[in-house]
């Protein structure tokens, strides 16, 4: 790490957890060192009581021994608590966090839109009490063992730092062996999940059209990819892990064997007792190294997850903080913008231009990919313009915090998406439910007669993605939403694509209301019921305004057109 470089997110959430650290590094060296019990009572019984044949020095010891084992269990029952409260106050300050950077990938359409990055700060958080980690900790006790079998025999100790050499590469190997294959499988199973996903969304469509075999088979293939990968690096690591095993096993051998020649020498420190302190002793050296060598896939994983989410954490910063603005009017100036797609360059919208006043309404007319939608999201600041700016009394609005913009906009997509909870709660924006605007919101409409005619009326849900009503009550509920509390500006993009007669009036009705009270409405439209209620006209042509105007003037002036083109194909000579 660049020590001038400031820490990341991740970095400075992870150095708040100091303190729990440090906690926990107490509580693990305490009870590491309790683990030596079972060698001292051994030593003090061969010392003590063999020599002493005493029945009341072996009660008291077993006595001292029990309690030890006791407070070892403690102590590490807290350990793992002071951790997983590490991992939940971790989790709480990152949570938010990358929720809304998930949030913020979806709307530039960036890498990271998924729940990928909610599984990685999971794989995180679980890491922080993970057997791997508590063992790290114990790393320091490996040190004072160490030490102890010096002290007992050089040539024991000698022989403890071979083996944990030996043990050192074989972590190393193993992170060489198994790191591609993981690394290759994470990705692999984090693409099956999306296709999965994305083909769960569509499942109408497959159905009625037969093509489930074949989406099957192709989700098959990613996920044989992912099974094979995943096998050859659990193979690798179950390998290393075998061999781990089997060389503390031996070490602790070994080390009673050479003990015991040492002792046969006369060069064993401490006598025949200390020839098996001597291999306990060895093996405690060795097992924090064997149990990072037997969990070293959760330590890949680990390392993944962070790499993956740090990188998409320093993609999408935090928004910065912006100062209150006062509630808008309704004034609009769009300045000439040029705007493209996110991560495209390529330009939808050129130059386009134009000014409302507050109660004005614009209908926005134009064919298939002429930019209407590409203009509706620019107006309620979910893209930003390559150059030009929109501005809502004189502020810019991809720039104003939408916590606090957001109650005075209204907006409806052309692809109307209702969230699972009741009528009343997706109609209020699932803030706090005010009852008396909600059913004015479904008044507007034309939808509060058929709310209360429903089992639980305002209470009734709506299901997953709006599932239980029809395309028309879907977009009866969108409108409802995006007029709820009177806002300011409103957006509406196809608003009337899936409604009836009777629900285009009640739409043009609730445009007439709410530009009465001051609301400024853009409407993008292929229909020309809304077009009796607006005052403005714009008419895009691949990405530009084409005519802008009063209403009246636009269409005389299309009907112009219009004449004059059927004028041209009458009086054209004919092809021979």
């Amino acid at each position: 790490m660049n020590p001038n470089k400031p820490p990341s997110e991740l970095q400075a959430a992870l150095a708040s957890l100091a303190p729990y650290f440090k906690r926990a590094a107490w509580f693990s060296l305490v009870s590491s060192l309790l683990v030596l019990t079972p060698s001292a009572y051994m030593l003090e019984v061969y010392e003590r009581v063999v020599n002493s044949r005493s029945h009341v020095t072996l009660l008291m010891l077993t006595v001292l021994v029990l309690l030890a084992y006791a407070l070892m269990e403690i102590l590490e029952w807290v350990r793992s608590e002071v951790m997983r409260e590490a991992s939940l106050a971790f989790d709480q300050r990152m949570s938010p966090r990358v929720f809304s950077a998930i949030f913020e990938a979806n709307l530039k359409r960036m890498p990271g839109g998924s729940m990928q990055p909610m599984n990685d700060l999971r794989t995180l958080r679980d890491f922080l009490y993970a057997p791997v980690l508590l063992a790290v900790m114990e790393a320091p006790v490996s040190l004072v063992a160490l030490i102890l079998t010096f002290a007992i025999s050089p040539v024991l100790g000698w022989t403890s730092v071979v083996a944990a050499v030996v043990l050192s590469f074989l972590g190393w190997r193993n992170e060489r062996s198994t790191q591609p294959p993981l690394v290759a499988a994470n990705r692999c199973a984090a693409a099956a999940q999306q296709y999965a996903d994305g083909s769960l969304r569509n499942a109408q469509v497959i159905e009625s059209m037969g093509m489930l075999p074949r989406i099957y088979r192709r989700w098959m293939e990613r996920q044989r990819e992912f099974l094979g990968l995943q096998a050859r690096a659990s193979d690798s690591a179950g390998l290393y892990q075998a061999i781990s095993k089997f060389l503390q096993n031996t070490v602790s051998s070994m080390l009673l064997g050479l003990g015991a020649w040492l002792l046969l020498r006369n060069q064993l420190n401490g006598g025949a007792a200390y020839m098996i302190i001597g291999s306990i002793l060895g093996g405690r050296i060795l097992a924090p190294l064997v149990q990072l060598v037997a969990q070293w896939q959760a330590v890949v994983n680990v390392r993944e997850a962070y790499a993956r989410l740090d990188n998409m954490l320093a993609m999408l910063p935090p928004r910065p903080s912006s100062m209150a603005l006062p509630k808008p009017t309704g004034l609009l100036q769009v300045e000439g913008v040029v705007a493209s797609a996110p991560g495209s360059q390529v330009s939808i919208l050129k130059g386009v231009g134009f000014v409302l006043s507050p109660g004005e309404v614009l209908a926005v007319v134009g064919p298939s990919a002429s930019g209407k939608t590409t203009l509706a999201r620019l107006l309620v600041g979910l893209w930003p313009a390559i150059s030009g700016k929109v501005r809502l009394d004189g502020s810019d609005v991809y720039t104003w915090d939408k916590r606090e913009l957001g109650p005075h906009i209204g907006y409806l997509p052309q692809g109307v998406e209702l969230f699972d909870g009741t009528l009343a709660e997706n109609i209020a924006r699932f803030g706090q439910i005010d009852q008396p605007k909600v059913d004015e919101a479904a008044r507007a409409v034309g939808l509060h007669e058929f709310i209360l005619a429903l089992p639980q009326g305002y209470a009734s849900p709506v299901g997953r993605d709006g599932a239980v009503l029809s395309g028309g009550q879907r977009q009866r509920v969108a409108l409802a939403r995006a007029l709820y509390g009177k806002p300011a500006f409103v957006v509406l993009d196809e608003p009337n694509s899936s409604l009836d007669e009777q629900g285009d009036a009640a739409l043009a009705q609730a445009i007439s209301q709410l530009k009465a009270a001051g609301t400024t409405f853009v409407v993008m439209t292929h229909r020309t019921s809304v077009l009796g209620v607006a005052d403005k006209m714009l008419v895009l042509r691949e990405g530009q305004a084409q005519m802008f105007g009063t209403r009246d003037d636009v269409l005389k002036a299309l009907s112009e057109a219009a004449a004059k083109a059927r004028q041209a194909i009458v009086t054209a000579p004919a092809v021979a």
